[in-house]
């Protein structure tokens, strides 16, 4: 075992006794701000961190996929998140929801279609960076390409599992042949080799090219497209790191999931703020750092997040982003919201008369009549 001065103790300014064991040392390197929280920390909030490392992996020919739901995060009642790899070729089975399913490329590409409710169709090749968004009912599909693929789905509620999918191999072995043969007018032996369960993630081949795999659909193309390429908008730049909004303003089609893109430079915060519109589900792309959230009643924690982890953040709860490593802090802000919306303290502030802000908090005039009057959202 470590010897003590590597091993994180208890004890903070004379406060605590060390843990002689057992325990899970590396937990608690991991996790700073649970073993010795700040000064500041008081009362009790509910957990708002869960890493999809300690999620169950779902493991089938082809791919895996594993989940968080309000299941294994209780305060996560807005919005779920899957994790899921394909090898080349294979597929995510023809299937659709009772919820809308946003997603965002981690690594590699995949091909992507859907059908609406007027038969107009949609087919296109993403990568890395890229979204797509699939509304609540419409039947979709995803294949890797000759890269493999990683991608994270987010769902507009806390309890969906992607499990509860509605599959159309499930569907078929569940239907009397008989029915089937009549409904498409199809000869009975052609049924004969029939999934007898869902097949969910399957291997396949890599798909040709998108010209040759498009459908052209009698009432013609989805009218605003399902996909959206991130990393391509121009970035908001300031002086601590870089913010990318995603929302019905650029992104039509998303109508109950918005999300913006925050890379944090060594040192710098995302900014003390609250959203006023909904809660947070946050997904932790590269780096490592602390979020601070304050409940009000002079309740406040701090959590540890590292790449993998999900954060949470309830309505209104004001709360900051610390990045604590060598590397851009990078992760996802997501609301069941149709708008990005937040605010910010130092914003509020600025732009109240300074003689009030002053007064509040016992500092100078002079001191709040210096803040920026602009919001920005990421500081030094």
């Amino acid at each position: 075992m470590d010897d003590d001065t590597r091993v994180p103790q208890p004890v903070r300014g004379g406060k605590g006794w060390r843990d002689p064991g057992p325990r899970d040392v590396t937990r608690d390197r991991e996790n700073p701000d649970l073993l010795v929280p700040p000064v500041t920390d008081a009362g009790t909030l509910p957990n708002m961190r869960f890493s999809f490392a300690d999620a169950h992996t779902r493991i089938e020919q082809g791919g895996w996929t594993r989940e968080i739901t309000q299941r294994e995060l209780p305060i996560a009642t807005e919005l779920s998140g899957v994790d899921m790899a394909l090898e080349p070729g294979a597929y995510r089975e023809l299937h659709w929801h009772k919820q809308s399913e946003w997603a965002y490329v981690l690594s590699g590409s995949c091909r992507i279609s859907a059908v609406d409710q007027e038969g107009r169709n949609f087919v296109d090749d993403v990568r890395a960076g890229d979204l797509w968004f699939f509304p609540q009912g419409v039947p979709h599909h995803i294949q890797a390409l000759d890269e493999g693929v990683e991608f994270l789905l987010v769902f507009d509620d806390g309890a969906f599992s992607e499990n509860g999918t509605f599959l159309i191999s499930d569907w078929f072995a569940h239907t009397p042949r008989d029915v089937l043969a009549k409904n498409f007018g199809w000869a009975p032996e052609l049924l004969d080799r029939l999934p007898e369960r869902e097949k969910y993630i399957f291997a396949g081949q890599v798909p040709p090219s998108l010209d040759q795999d498009r459908v052209i659909s009698p009432t013609g193309n989805v009218p605003s497209t399902f996909s959206h390429r991130m990393l391509t908008q121009q970035p908001q730049r300031f002086p601590g790191g870089t913010v990318r909004i995603a929302d019905v303003a650029n992104f039509a089609a998303a109508t109950t999931i918005c999300a913006a893109l925050v890379e944090i430079d060594p040192g710098g915060l995302r900014e003390m703020h609250w959203h006023p519109n909904d809660d947070e589900w946050q997904y932790y792309i590269s780096g490592q750092g602390r979020m601070g959230v304050f409940g009000s009643t002079g309740v406040a924690r701090t959590f540890d997040f590292r790449a993998g982890d999900v954060g949470y953040v309830p309505f209104a709860y004001g709360h900051y982003i610390e990045n604590l490593g060598p590397e851009p802090l990078v992760y996802l802000e997501m609301f069941r919201k149709p708008r990005f919306a937040d605010i910010s303290l130092t914003q509020w502030m600025a732009n109240t008369p300074a003689e009030v802000v002053a007064d509040t908090l016992n500092l100078p005039r002079e001191v709040i009549a210096g803040l920026p009057r602009d919001k920005r959202p990421v500081v030094r």
